[in-house]
């Protein structure tokens, strides 16, 4: 970075420290001091968002690499922003969208609100399967068949709902989870097998078992009472049965969301660290630098060799070879 006082390797171990290791820059402070070193937080805070901004065109390469793929999981989760104009801080999140698994690969966004605009704009010209939560700015999307999106719904949302309705109603929400299981019983045998007879086992197994699924629900929502627990549970379930079969029209599609929410974990854990993000700026800087932490932990690279290189790389490297620079391409200098 022009004019800055930190080399590379510097950088790379308060990026790693933070967004990886979840230490917030005020310890990272109390920790260089001990070291003989005074770096303040607002000094560190600063090469942050300048290495965001120097990474922020190979972000974009990742992000193309992501939206490339043939499915992609998506959730969101709140963090907290400050915010001048306002007494207390308010609610930002971070979306993550995560790549197939033969293409390992998260690219993480913040947007200021939870707006449907948000992840409109970050997905662009998208086509192909998105798999999500049932959060309701989506429906638009797939209403639009010219946006060329497929909507995946997740089971382990459904199972939730049905997991939580057993105080209310037990027979019924065991039986449906009891189908349930038997469904995540077949993808355990899929699991190690290759699309097409994955495909082929779910055809044959899971099919049958969603069909007595939908057949049960549907007796059952006669008779319950629809604002009940186990009645919003069935009501879920068969609204979004179309996205919730859908997987079993594509070996290449999973049963669950649950991808996407595990790439949210290190953000959950880092929250309750960092605490808040300082600005809008500073989500953007975030959503940058985890893009990179998290993908590399994704290919088990260790992220400040990485990180360390690509830093050193990046501003002499040519636009037309960036693709090198990305953690499924990358190979240290050389190597």
């Amino acid at each position: 970075i022009e004019k800055c006082l930190a080399g590379a390797s510097l950088l790379a171990q308060v990026a790693v420290s933070k967004y990886a290791d979840h230490c917030p820059l005020h310890r990272q402070e109390v920790i260089f001091g001990r070291h003989g070193a005074d770096i303040s937080r607002k000094t560190m805070c600063g090469w942050m968002g300048q290495t965001a901004e120097l990474l922020t065109p190979l972000y974009e390469r990742l992000k193309a690499f992501v939206m490339a793929s043939k499915v992609v999981q998506t959730d969101d989760t709140p963090v907290a922003v400050l915010d001048r104009n306002l007494p207390k801080t308010r609610t930002g999140p971070i979306w993550t969208y995560v790549r197939d698994g033969e293409h390992p690969a998260i690219v993480y966004d913040y947007t200021a609100t939870r707006e449907r605009a948000g992840p409109e704009m970050f997905l662009g010209k998208y086509r192909g399967y998105l798999q999500a939560d049932a959060y309701p700015g989506y429906d638009k999307f797939f209403k639009e068949p010219e946006r060329g999106l497929l909507e995946v719904s997740c089971w382990a949302h459904a199972r939730r709902k049905f997991y939580d309705a057993r105080s209310s109603d037990l027979s019924c929400a065991m039986t449906a989870l009891a189908f349930i299981g038997l469904l995540y019983k077949i993808e355990r045998q899929a699991r190690d097998r290759g699309s097409a007879e994955r495909l082929a086992l779910r055809q044959r197994h899971a099919v049958p078992v969603l069909e007595e699924l939908k057949v049960f629900l549907e007796t059952q929502r006669g008779r319950v009472l629809p604002k009940s627990p186990e009645g919003m549970a069935i009501s879920y379930t068969l609204s979004n049965w179309a996205g919730l079969r859908r997987y079993a029209e594509d070996g290449d599609l999973a049963i669950d969301n649950n991808a996407a929410e595990r790439s949210l974990r290190g953000v959950a854990v880092g929250r309750r660290n960092w605490t808040f993000f300082g600005s809008d700026n500073g989500g953007r800087t975030a959503a940058v630098l985890t893009s990179f932490m998290a993908t590399c932990r994704r290919l088990k690279l260790d992220p400040f060799a990485y990180l360390h290189d690509v830093l050193g790389r990046i501003a002499e490297q040519p636009m037309t070879k960036l693709d090198e620079l990305l953690p499924n391409n990358w190979k240290p200098a050389g190597a």
